[in-house]
């Protein structure tokens, strides 16, 4: 049996779910995962370190994007599996890339929850400014919860709806910016003048660019989510093909656009983590009820980003759990199709932002971001690498995928390196510095972790691939 065709067997390991998302909605479920925090609160923290050039920051940023879609299409649409490109390691990389690669994300996507409720809060303060942030926490998470414990059709109605009033905002935002802009007299402080005003177009140099390219990854995160939900789609193929496509390209023209509104229309230097760029912008022009409605759509958004991160982690502690690593528990699939015991464990990283709230008040949202954000680049790292191994394997079996990225192996291994340096760069740059401080001693774990395990793995295995359901 060839390499490639060999997958197929790993994918009858994760039996029990539902396949009942539709294309839209795996194409919502791609924008919902990455138009949350990132976009709606981290734009203001990458501004800060970059100045005007964080134009550029996002479109290096979507470049690497837009290759690792590519790389992430062509194994999905041969090989459509929950377990995704933690699955795709597993195979083509061997079971240490694959114990690894989906422990550290999935370590990253719990924090992140922790992150985008943290969010939630800081949100919830526009309107109730002496309010304790753990109540929201608490509040929506329990809301969230029972949302996933539903179904995953319930789970793809929600987040469906949830990402076209996101849409529908960033179009209108995009709109009254640019009349904002072009109608705005030279008096008034907005226009483009603002790119290279007050220290000019890269008041931090070029280190400052290249470091919030740091925070423009972060808030592409979650497109990848795509990827997992490929194994409950009705008909995976067609629904990625069509879903990778039109979500990469939304995606690009919404962060561009946004953030280069933004900085016509507010000075680089107020932008920060404290209040959405977003309420900034209505506030400066003058829309004073608009402040209230646009901060009603970025709590929208961090919603709708945590409602499919607990989706992305529940599937991916399930995927460890059916190949044998992680308890056999955590394989039950129940009667609706939720493996309910994951979702359980995948909500741990809402106690973390409640506890960091507390001690925390000012400055959680960073701490939060900065220590879940190696989890992900790592995983975007390993997607390259596994591609480069996935087309090789292709190429000896004679297989050719039917959605193909261009300009292979450089294209592949320019997205390899570019992560590399990304990751090696948030030590550089103090904000995120505890991304590599913790993230490096979590590799060493993680990997004396599975030379502990890998004795009794098989026997767990045994157990987890029959992907025991509850009645």
């Amino acid at each position: 049996m060839s390499e490639v065709s060999g997958f197929l067997a790993r994918t009858e390991r994760e039996r029990g779910l539902r396949k009942s998302l539709t294309s839209p909605q795996l194409t919502m479920i791609a924008i919902g995962g990455a138009i949350g925090t990132g976009l709606f609160l981290g734009s203001g923290a990458a501004i800060q370190v970059a100045g005007p050039s964080v134009i550029l920051s996002f479109a290096i940023g979507a470049c690497v994007a837009l290759l690792l879609m590519g790389c992430l299409a062509e194994m999905v649409v041969t090989h459509p599996s929950t377990g995704s490109f933690g699955s795709y390691a597993e195979h083509y990389l061997g079971s240490l890339a694959g114990f690894v690669v989906r422990y550290a994300y999935w370590i990253s996507v719990v924090l992140v929850i922790g992150a985008e409720v943290t969010a939630i809060s800081v949100y919830m303060k526009f309107w109730f400014p002496g309010s304790p942030g753990w109540l929201w926490i608490v509040l929506f998470s329990i809301v969230l919860i029972c949302l996933n414990a539903r179904s995953v059709g319930s789970f793809g109605v929600a987040e469906y709806w949830f990402s076209v009033v996101k849409v529908a905002a960033i179009v209108g935002f995009i709109l009254m910016g640019s009349y904002t802009v072009f109608t705005a007299t030279p008096a008034s402080g907005i226009g483009f003048a603002n790119f290279h005003a007050n220290g000019g177009f890269f008041p931090h140099g070029w280190d400052g660019t290249w470091h919030a390219v740091v925070v423009a990854i972060f808030s592409f995160i979650g497109i990848e989510f795509i990827a997992v939900a490929a194994g409950e789609a009705e008909d995976p193929e067609r629904a990625a093909r069509g879903a990778f496509k039109s979500a990469v390209l939304r995606l690009i023209v919404f962060y561009l656009l946004t953030v280069a509104l933004m900085l016509a229309i507010v000075p680089w230097q107020l932008a920060g983590t404290g209040k959405s760029p977003f309420v900034m912008v209505m506030e400066t022009t003058g829309f004073s009820w608009g402040a209230g409605i646009m901060n009603f759509v970025v709590l929208m958004a961090a919603l709708s980003a945590m409602n499919s991160q607990l989706y992305v982690a529940t599937r991916m502690i399930f995927s460890l759990a059916c190949s044998g690593y992680a308890p056999a528990g955590l394989s039950v699939v129940g009667a609706n199709g939720i493996p309910l015991r994951s979702l359980v464990v995948s909500s741990g990283g809402v106690a973390f932002a409640a506890v960091t709230s507390i001690v925390m008040p000012q400055g959680s949202f960073v701490l939060v971001m900065s220590i879940a954000m190696f989890g992900a680049l790592f995983g975007w790292l390993m997607i390259f690498v596994t591609h480069y191994r996935f087309r090789r394997a292709c190429e000896r079996d004679g297989v050719t995928p039917t959605f193909r990225l261009p300009g292979f192996p450089f294209l592949t291994l320019l997205g390899a390196v570019a992560m590399a340096a990304i990751i090696g760069s948030t030590y550089f740059v103090p904000a995120f510095r505890m991304t590599v401080i913790t993230g490096i001693p979590l590799l060493v774990v993680l990997v004396v972790a599975y030379a502990l395990i890998r004795k009794p793995q098989a026997s767990r295995a045994v157990i987890a691939q029959h992907g025991a359901v509850e009645s």
